[in-house]
């Protein structure tokens, strides 16, 4: 890309685009492309009928130095001058003009790690939008699913305003300290006001909406609240901020996915992969390269906190990967809200990233003949049969899916999953019907029984007499044993869910199996997480009600029953040993 350079100080997003391309400034995957789509847009933009317009972004820039100030500790009264970052995002969306001469960004997604400043910035954004947008009866909202975390944003807009003399010139608080409920600008008409979408009211029309952690939002409601009164407004903007999540089928992941897929899209040229690209959407997501660990290596803790040694110093990083070495559960939490890793569970059972390495491609044919042990797990009406066959000898490990025909688009709408796409590649059986014909079940079994050796199948006893009628009936033999699914062994086979968890988490951890790939089982791993007793015997929870773990829960339980049987083995041919002299 062939844009001039240029400086801070006549262009400070451009500059700082430039630097962080070109590798001089820190930061992630992401953000590279955002700045890499700013610099393309420069050249190619103007095709598009996009206008760069250099003084209405550093009209806005200077706004914060010139009017706001902050709050709060060290910073008490201080000038708001917006790190280059910041910068960076104030000037984009206060910049880019579209071919209607208006605003070009109306929705703007915004991720980074805990302590960046985004709730400042945000607040910031409204009032700009509020006092200096040239926007008649203008309505910003600080908006939420709850009115208390909507109050969170705004009080940051409320403390700014008390803290700048010009601000408090202009405009009127209705309510007293915390209870300030309203902003008013008289001089257009317009107001700044926390609003969350279950109080009930009807009919906002925002200029601006600033939407605070959106990883915490259970569906799209407030963001569709939102964006449903700004239809008659001539630009108005939906500004999104948040840590990184821990849900990747939440509405937060999806404008993740399409923060991402759009800076890519941007920065490299658009292909029939960004089918969805919108011109429209402006996005600052942190994030760190493919390998990167922060646990192990600070170097690229600033890609993930762009504010860091001005809003917060290392310190704080080093004691919260401390505490998480030391507290595996928090590992998690650190992990997404320190260094913007999307982790799959709040407590998950494993390590998406490690769970991948696990998986590969292989021809499960050259596996026939070969002994094996299975982990069967039951479904009724919704949930996913599942079955696993582990081979200890190959380290490998297969499964397979059966879940009814008749309500798979229904269900698949409902889980946020393509059981559709998987059932026609193959990873997934969809026998007829509205609830698990355990005939298919049991057919299937008995053909997988012919093929490998296998030597015992683990049971949930859920359902179990059902399939047993059907494989007596279809004349199938199998060592069936049962596997306790609490946190309990089962009495008739000493298999327990603790230690059959032990075992596979084992040989996760150090790469000793490989697991046929299979986005069902990929996605049951990620929906698995672990609940304790007082003794601390583990066994296997879902993280949501549409979550699936069936393929986890056999899995474990064919580990489980491989790892009895070797044991059981061993101590035979120790007794049956003759003794020497």
């Amino acid at each position: 890309m062939e844009v001039k350079k240029v400086s801070y100080a006549v262009d400070p997003v451009t500059a700082w685009a430039q630097e962080v391309y070109s590798g001089k400034v820190l930061a992630g995957p992401d953000i590279r492309n955002a700045c890499g789509r700013h610099l393309r847009d420069l050249e190619d933009g103007p095709k598009r009928g996009l206008t760069w317009d250099l003084e209405k972004a550093n009209r806005a820039i200077r706004y914060f130095k010139t009017v706001l100030k902050l709050n709060g500790g060290e910073h008490e009264g201080l000038p708001f001058i917006l790190l280059p970052w910041q910068a960076f995002i104030v000037g984009s969306i206060f910049g880019w003009m579209a071919p209607d001469g208006f605003r070009r960004f109306r929705t703007c997604y915004i991720e980074s790690g805990k302590g960046s400043g985004k709730s400042p910035l945000a607040a910031g954004i409204g009032l700009y939008c509020l006092t200096s947008d040239n926007e008649p009866r203008a309505e910003v909202y600080a908006a939420a699913t709850k009115r208390d975390q909507a109050m969170i944003l705004f009080r940051d807009a409320v403390a700014m305003v008390d803290q700048s003399p010009s601000l408090m010139k202009k405009i009127k608080k209705s309510g007293r300290d915390e209870k300030v409920w309203n902003l008013a600008y008289l001089a257009t008409g317009s107001f700044f006001r926390p609003i969350s979408s279950d109080d009930g009211q009807s009919g906002p029309r925002p200029h601006c909406a600033l939407i605070d952690e959106v990883h915490e939002h259970k569906n799209n409601k407030t963001v569709e609240f939102m964006r449903a009164g700004t239809k008659g407004r001539r630009q108005a903007l939906i500004l999104m901020i948040t840590n990184s999540g821990h849900d990747r089928n939440s509405v937060c992941y999806s404008y993740h996915q399409l923060g991402v897929n759009v800076c890519e899209a941007g920065a490299k040229g658009v292909t029939k992969r960004h089918r969805h690209f919108n011109d429209g959407f402006f996005s600052f997501i942190c994030s760190l390269d493919k390998g990167d660990d922060p646990f192990k290596d600070e170097k690229c803790w600033g890609k993930a906190n762009p504010s860091l040694g001005h809003t917060f110093q290392p310190k704080y990083l080093r004691e919260q990967v401390t505490d998480a070495k030391g507290m595996p559960a928090k590992a998690s939490t650190v992990r997404r809200l320190n260094f913007c890793q999307w982790v799959d569970a709040a407590n998950p059972w494993v390590d998406i990233d490690t769970w991948l390495s696990c998986c590969a491609k292989f021809d499960p044919e050259k596996l026939a003949g070969q002994f094996c042990y299975g982990g069967l797990d039951l479904s009724g009406k919704r949930d996913l049969t599942a079955l696993n066959l582990y081979f200890p000898e190959q380290g490998k490990s297969i499964a397979e899916f059966w879940t009814p025909k008749d309500t798979l688009l229904d269900r698949a709408a409902i889980d946020g999953v393509p059981y559709d796409v998987w059932l026609e590649s193959g990873h997934i059986h969809a026998p007829p019907g509205k609830a698990i014909n355990y005939a298919f079940v049991a057919k299937r079994l008995g053909e997988l029984a012919a093929k490998y050796d296998i030597k015992a199948l683990a049971f949930d006893p859920y359902h179990m007499s059902y399939l047993e009628v059907e494989l007596e009936a279809q004349g199938i033999e199998l060592n069936l044993v049962p596997h306790g699914q609490g946190f309990r062994p089962a009495r008739e086979s000493n298999l327990w869910m603790t230690h059959s968890i032990d075992l596979v988490e084992d040989l996760i951890a150090t790469g000793k199996i490989q697991v046929l790939d299979n986005p069902c089982l990929t996605w049951n791993v990620a929906s698995a997480v672990m609940e304790a007793d007082a003794q601390e015997n583990r066994c296997f929870s879902k993280r949501k009600r549409t979550g699936r773990i069936d393929g986890a829960v056999a899995l474990a339980m064919a580990v489980g029953a491989a790892e009895q049987r070797t044991v059981t083995q061993n101590l035979d041919d120790f007794l049956n040993r003759p003794m020497s002299m």
